[in-house]
């Protein structure tokens, strides 16, 4: 039976994911436009055709039948684009809980510039069939390999409706004789993706089946999900992959409202593919032993791992042979610097052409969407996409590898300021770099009266002590993930807090000049629990839960967690030293103001231990714990 902690926090978090079920986390790639730098460029006229309906092979069923799926979608084509005036295309799709509507201003921006645009419905969501198997290669990419065919000439599709050349008409079949094909004989087209989140992750998946995609441009989407959904930041065995003895701990508020959202998907749905919800509902059935799997133990299982490691760019990396165009977002509690990192690095060391881009937005204090994207950021929904930063790079990385045109794919790592001023685009606040990571490390140390030095020398003995409150309560909170800028909330739930005895912190001396730090850093620390060490090798419920984080202290004792980011923990054993991975951030620490480690026993957007489990940190100059900033000038 689950055991479910009820308190204030967690119930806020379940009625305003039962409220936000129909809300799609879906992510429009729009953004306010820039304030025009130049003159527009001149633009061609685009013809759209809408409600186009594929039946697609995809992989097998909960059963283990072949089945078929009916995608819905839209095409966007050049006017001038022909037989004889052939244009390269793109493939794009919604994020979770949207549609193909989202991408309509991406599809017209992009079919004004040359490109015949194909926005289509993933699976699972409205006026799309099949259930959501979060963008399983065997499934959701098989089935985005038909829809290259159709954009290489292969078959026809029937429409809705259209408007060409200023007039409307429909219905009608459409066929595809105007793209540049790289192999006529396998309907091979010179053809990108691009999409968000969700939308981003299928981008892996279909190059991972179908050689025939030239490029990706995946924004705010994962590595491992089993990290996404129950992180564990240390016993990593590559990128954000920890080792399977060593769990993660259930994210409560995502996966509650991930699956809030698909449920109702597929009630909406229901009409167009009613075995959508037979069974576990517009899910397969592995996800919803998964989420119970979560539910009831607070963490993955083997089983789990089976169905996260299959929809994981990080587990099928070496099938990815593609330039790739990785954009991850500093503000996202869900899909967080760190796993763009583990797949930029990946690439990296396969010798796969690829860049690294960190924005402002992400899924995180926001709608969803890229509405919190900074001024002169991200416009790919019409006249403004060359006024800004990244939109420009985007059109430039398509225009380079789909019209082989000679410009420039940008740097290699660029990562947004939010404390540098600007007017227009927003290239001044980012900074760019040929490699990643970036600058040096600085050391501090952990030292008695909750401080942090910067020598060994300056270490003095003692100790510092706290325990969780047990029964699964949180004493810690951060965030209510996704929900923030969606509904109300109470006051007390806008800023995070640490309950007294329940954590361990120690702070710098305030800064005399200012710290850059840009990337991960890292805590090498021993714990001393003699409850735990008696019971963690029973398994994952009797080991140490930790929950690592960074505030900047103001000089009047204002505390910030920047973007509200934390790293959970679980200790596979207290009786040895510890690496953990803080979450990756990029941050001004004004002069004046004192950097705080803090290690909370809880957190109230996660599942937390049952058991008390009381622990102390020592410090030692011999045996000093160590936090390492990666910091920039």
């Amino acid at each position: 039976m689950s055991r479910r902690t009820s308190s204030p926090i967690r119930s806020v978090a379940v009625l305003a994911a039962a409220t936000l079920a129909g809300t799609a986390l879906a992510v429009p790639l729009a953004a306010a436009p820039a304030a025009q730098a130049a003159a527009a460029p001149a633009l061609g006229t685009v013809d759209t055709y809408t409600g186009l309906k594929f039946t697609v092979p995809a992989g097998t069923n909960d059963l283990g039948q072949p089945q078929t799926c009916t995608i819905d979608a839209d095409l966007y084509k050049p006017h001038s684009a022909s037989p004889s005036a052939r244009v390269p295309a793109i493939l794009t799709t919604n994020g979770f809980g949207g549609s193909k509507a989202d991408q309509a201003g991406l599809g017209e921006a992009f079919a004004k510039r040359g490109y015949a645009v194909l926005s289509y419905t993933g699976l699972g969501f409205p006026n799309s069939g099949c259930k959501i198997s979060l963008d399983d290669p065997a499934v959701d990419g098989v089935a985005a390999s038909s829809l290259v065919t159709f954009l290489g000439g292969g078959g026809s599709a029937a429409y809705t409706s259209s408007q060409v050349g200023g007039t409307t008409g429909g219905p009608g079949t459409l066929g595809v004789d105007f793209t540049v094909l790289d192999n006529p004989a396998t309907h091979d087209p010179r053809l990108g993706m691009i999409g968000g989140s969700y939308g981003g992750q299928i981008q892996f998946a279909t190059a991972a089946v179908d050689s025939r995609v030239d490029t990706l441009v995946p924004l705010i989407t994962w590595n491992d999900l089993r990290y996404s959904l129950a992180p564990n930041n240390t016993s990593f065995t590559s990128g954000v992959t920890y080792a399977g003895s060593v769990p993660g701990t259930e994210k409560l508020g995502w996966t509650d409202l991930f699956f809030g959202v698909g449920i109702a998907d597929g009630l909406q749905g229901a009409a167009i593919d009613p075995t959508r919800n037979v069974g576990c509902p517009n899910f397969v059935l592995e996800a919803c032993g998964a989420k119970a799997t979560l539910d009831t133990l607070g963490y993955p299982t083997p089983t789990t791992y089976q169905l996260t490691d299959r929809v994981s760019v990080g587990h099928y990396i070496d099938k990815v042979r593609i330039p790739t165009f990785l954009i991850q977002g500093e503000n996202d509690t869900l899909f967080n610097l760190q796993e763009a990192a583990a797949t930029y690095r990946s690439l990296k060391a396969r010798g796969v052409p690829v860049t690294m881009a960190w924005q402002s937005w992400g899924h995180s204090g926001g709608t969803g969407s890229n509405s919190g994207a900074a001024p002169g950021e991200l416009d790919l929904s019409g006249q403004h996409i060359e006024d800004t930063y990244l939109g420009l790079r985007i059109k430039n990385w398509f225009d380079h590898y789909l019209k082989r045109a000679a410009v420039s794919t940008g740097p290699t790592f660029a990562y947004f300021r939010d404390w540098v001023g600007y007017t227009g685009s927003a290239a001044p606040a980012y900074a760019s770099s040929s490699t990643y990571p970036v600058g040096t490390r600085k050391a501090l140390y952990l030292s008695s009266a909750n401080e942090l030095v910067s020598s060994k020398s300056a270490i003095l003995p003692g100790s510092t002590s706290w325990s969780n409150p047990g029964g699964g309560a949180a004493a810690s909170y951060t965030e209510i993930s996704g929900l923030e800028g969606r509904v109300p909330l109470p006051s007390g739930l806008t800023t995070p807090f640490d309950t007294p005895g329940t954590f361990g912190a120690w702070s710098t001396p305030a800064q005399s000049t200012p710290l850059t730090i840009v990337g991960a850093p890292t805590l090498d620390v021993r714990f001393d629990s003699p409850a735990v060490a008696l019971t963690q090798s029973a398994g994952p419920s009797g080991q140490l839960q930790v929950f690592a984080k960074l505030y900047d202290v103001a000089p009047d004792g204002t505390k910030t967690l920047v973007h509200k980011l934390i790293s959970p923990v679980r200790v596979a054993d207290v009786t040895q030293p510890v690496h953990i991975e803080l979450p990756a951030i990029v941050h001004r620490v004004a002069a004046g103001h004192r950097i705080e480690l803090v290690l909370a026993s809880t957190d109230a957007a996660y599942k937390n231990a049952y058991a008390v489990q009381p622990v102390t940190v020592h410090a030692s100059p011999l045996t000093p714990a160590t936090l390492s900033l990666p910091v920039t000038p």
